[in-house]
């Protein structure tokens, strides 16, 4: 139940990100079409008013090209677009629950009298631990505007260790429905923090497609999983 709790914000948080993402990029496009200073003079009330071009996010490397400003009013235009520091604060609740439950899970392990129990739950809470210190990393990034290089690299170690991860509980599944998704779910994130991987340190343009891949993973990952863990539809 625990691994369900942690899922269903993880579906949440992944899905707001890709939406974020998706707005990131339609941004940086709509300032790559404007100028990169607004310097158009505005009469108001027989003064006059020129009003320079504002970034239009954080982390406009994210589109694969680093976009200087854009005016705010070509930013905010779509409702896809979401300031960074709000979506920070889901991203710091949903790796506070993965800090809570992994160390649940680790305490619980080490203090089993059955070895293989509490190495199974050990392993759960440091696999756990991979998604809530992204979590933990893409907020401070977004406080601080910082480009995320650092946090593409250790994307690049996450999808790696993905897919052992993925190996491992396809083959102890035995059949357990809930194993076998599990384990096809290590698959899918492995791909996904590959393209952000791509997308923070090669600084590939794919942040638009980066966001709809984490819509689609967040629903069908996490989210939909949870709910069947939950719900007690799929058990372990």
């Amino acid at each position: 139940m625990l691994l369900g709790v942690v899922l269903l914000y993880v579906g949440v948080v992944l899905i707001v990100n890709g939406i974020w993402l998706v707005g990131t990029a339609y941004a940086a496009a709509a300032a790559r079409r404007a100028p990169a200073m607004d310097m158009e003079t505005v009469a108001v009330g027989g003064s006059a008013r020129r009003g320079l071009a504002e970034e239009a996010a954080a982390g406009q490397e994210l589109a694969g090209e680093r976009v200087v400003a854009s005016p705010r009013r070509n930013a905010e235009a779509t409702p896809w677009f979401i300031q960074n520091r709000e979506v920070a604060v889901l991203n710091i609740f949903t790796g506070f629950v993965g800090v809570a439950v992994a160390t649940t899970y680790i305490v619980l392990g080490a203090t089993r009298t059955v070895p293989a129990v509490g190495l199974v739950e050990i392993r759960a809470g440091g696999f756990i631990l991979l998604f809530a210190f992204t979590y933990l990393w893409v907020a401070f990034n977004q406080f601080l505007n910082a480009g995320g290089r650092a946090l593409g690299w250790y994307s690049l170690f996450v999808a790696i260790t993905a897919i052992p991860a993925g190996i491992y509980t396809l083959q102890a599944a035995n059949g357990n429905a809930a194993s076998i998704w599990l384990g096809i779910d290590w698959f899918a994130w492995a791909v996904l923090w590959a393209m952000f991987w791509a997308l923070l340190t090669l600084e590939r343009p794919i942040a638009r497609i980066t966001g709809w891949v984490a819509i689609l993973e967040g629903l069908g990952t996490s989210w939909a999983f949870a709910v069947a863990i939950l719900e007690g539809k799929v058990l372990f």
